[in-house]
């Protein structure tokens, strides 16, 4: 049911994508073409490697096969360098669609809530804080930027680059891709907790940044109260305890991080010394090439 919650009030924001729908299947079709020139050249340095170990034996100096594997190592490396050139447009393209799109939502956002604001009435003024509404209007319209924006844009990116990877892994091999797949169980419920931690203690830190945000206002609002009861003191006591408590929240949140990278790390680390292992035998019984 909070899955199906969460769907329901992301559908509120369809109407902002459409407003940029241009840009919304722009930045997609950017995203998968970046993918494809980056997947390639990986093909073209195992290709050229097959023709250096294919032709390595029968080479001689100044001979027409010495000349013939030159100039197609020389096609292979004007490929990948342009492959390279092609990739960095498109990403560049990519985050100028998707990125800037959130960004022009965010503004409609923020447009629109505070127009929304000047329509309620004074009892929700007298019945909700200050800060609670600055950190809606600034944390939580920032989150949904990040939605709108990375987040999509990672998801196509990295969904694009397990079906075109993966792909190109089976037809190699398929044992060394069960190998190379083997961490991804444990790396992904390692995210999925990590991601629950980092959420219970995001929204710890945006309520304390509320009552610092309604703290602060209400102080401003009533100095002349403070003042003349002499409560300066009372009142800068007050701030640097909730300060403090903001900055231990936010540890949390870093320690969090800390374990997090490089667990990952770790993982990505493990999965490349099975490859490096498990191919080097494949490639010594004859059944990859190098």
């Amino acid at each position: 049911m909070k899955i199906i919650g969460n769907a329901v009030s992301l559908g509120a924001l369809n109407k902002y994508i459409w407003r940029y729908k241009k840009h919304f299947f722009l930045g997609i079709v950017f995203v998968i073409i970046s993918n494809f020139f980056a997947v390639v050249p990986a093909q073209m340095v195992r290709k050229s490697f097959d023709v250096l170990a294919q032709n390595l034996k029968n080479l001689q100096p100044g001979s027409n096969m010495e000349q013939s594997v030159y100039n197609q190592i020389l096609i292979y490396a004007a490929i990948i360098i342009g492959m390279a050139l092609l990739k960095g447009f498109f990403m560049f393209m990519m985050r100028q669609t998707l990125v800037v799109m959130s960004r022009h939502i965010e503004y409609e956002l923020k447009n629109d809530i505070y127009s929304h604001l000047q329509k309620l009435p004074l009892a929700f003024y007298r019945k909700n804080n200050t800060g609670d509404m600055m950190a809606r209007i600034t944390e939580d319209v920032g989150r949904v930027r990040m939605y709108l924006g990375p987040a999509i844009m990672y998801i196509v990116n990295l969904s694009t680059l397990i079906i075109l990877v993966v792909g190109i892994m089976v037809s190699v091999s398929l044992k060394l891709t069960l190998c190379v797949l083997l961490p991804l169980p444990v790396l992904a419920f390692s995210i999925y907790y990590v991601n629950s931690l980092t959420f219970k203690r995001s929204t710890a830190i945006q309520q304390q940044l509320s009552q610092i945000t309604t703290f602060v206002q209400e102080v401003f609002s009533g100095i002349r109260v403070v003042k003349s009861f002499s409560a300066e003191k009372s009142i800068q006591k007050h701030f640097a305890e909730e300060v403090y408590m903001y900055r231990e929240k936010s540890l949390d949140q870093v320690r969090v991080n800390a374990m997090f990278f490089p667990l990952i790390a770790f993982l990505i680390g493990l999965s490349t010394l099975v490859t490096l292992y498990v191919g080097g035998q494949e490639v010594i019984n004859g059944n990859i090439t190098p």
